[in-house]
């Protein structure tokens, strides 16, 4: 009867054993499955949590609001006009979220549909009544900075600045007071086609790249591509994009240039974009141009040629949109200077 005993025990101290190795395995799947994920805008490796919900940010680009804070970190930064010859940049933040970002401008529509096409909160400074009227037509998770107006919580106003140039967004507000408004703050997020490793990209070389909506020169947008970082600078005329306190320039793999139907809607100049229909289009990577097309799938604006999409290069993309008149070859120079 003791032999039978020990032989029970001994087979159960084999199976929890057994038992714990499997959970144990599982933990280690877990943690390597953590390893692997890659942020959903940029393809890199998370270092965090991948299901935080995107922030899309307004950002002003008028010559007072420069440098701006924040630009470095966002995953992807949507360039476009508003009103006259002055872009205006939507910034979405996922992988990243710095303390400040700003300073933040009123909504356009074209912008918050982008916006939501990303799944995004859509935070923003202001907005015309007809605008506001859109966004609460179309179910925009949206935080109206007018309505926390230098609150010292969620927008600031800082003095070396004048408004409308000075509205600063305090990021850590952002995902308690949208849960106050009950929106998610949590999603699930396809990742966007990204190139492996050292992949190799065949194109025309394209070193410098110049982006003109105006013939101001100091409005002028260039493109500068470095070999010892392997990713574009940004320059507004001569100017440098940088951060503002830190003085970091912006680092971009992607330059997405794309053209779109414009039109002025409105005497304030107010524009109408078209971000549905695609259209012809450069991807600049590694100093290197592909003349392709774009299109809107599922919200989201891809690269594509011969009806496949064109991956990204890992890392920050920068997305600019001109008018299809007079279009790309006109507003957009490529040279090797």
């Amino acid at each position: 009867m003791r032999k039978v005993l020990f032989l029970v025990v001994i087979i159960a101290i084999v199976f929890i054993a057994g038992c714990k190795d499997e959970e144990d395995v599982g933990k280690d799947n877990e943690k390597g499955d953590d390893k692997n994920a890659a942020y959903a805008l940029t393809g890199l490796s998370a270092d965090g949590a991948t299901d935080n919900r995107m922030v899309a940010v307004m950002v002003n680009n008028h010559p007072k609001a420069r440098p701006q804070t924040g630009l470095s970190q966002a995953d992807i930064v949507f360039e476009m006009l508003a009103e006259g010859n002055i872009t205006r940049f939507l910034a979405l933040y996922q992988s990243e979220l710095p303390d400040v970002i700003g300073p933040v401008r009123s909504a356009r529509e074209y912008y918050f549909d982008l916006a939501q096409g990303y799944n995004a909160i859509y935070v923003h400074h202001g907005a015309a009544d007809f605008i506001n009227q859109k966004m609460k037509d179309k179910g925009i998770d949206h935080l109206n900075g007018s309505l926390y107006d230098n609150d010292g919580n969620l927008f600031k106003r800082e003095v070396f600045r004048k408004a409308p140039h000075n509205s600063y967004l305090q990021t850590d507000a952002i995902y308690e007071i949208a849960e106050e408004k009950g929106y998610d703050v949590t999603a699930t997020y396809e990742s966007l086609p990204f190139l492996e490793t050292d992949a190799e990209i065949a194109g025309s070389p394209a070193p410098k790249v110049t982006v003109s909506y105006a013939n101001n020169s100091n409005e002028m947008i260039q493109y500068i591509f470095k070999e010892d970082s392997g990713t574009y600078k940004r320059y507004n005329g001569e100017q440098q994009t940088v951060e503002m306190d830190t003085e970091e320039p912006i680092e971009i793999s992607n330059v997405f240039i794309i053209e779109a139907s414009h039109q002025v809607i409105d005497q304030e100049g107010r524009r109408a974009i078209d971000l549905e229909s695609g259209g012809e289009a450069y991807l600049l990577q590694n100093g290197v141009m592909q003349e392709i097309q774009w299109e809107n799938r599922a919200g989201r604006i891809i690269p594509v040629k011969n009806n496949k999409e064109v991956p990204f290069v890992p890392g920050k993309t920068w997305v600019n949109v001109i008018p299809q008149q007079p279009g790309l070859q006109d507003i957009v120079t490529i040279s090797s200077d």
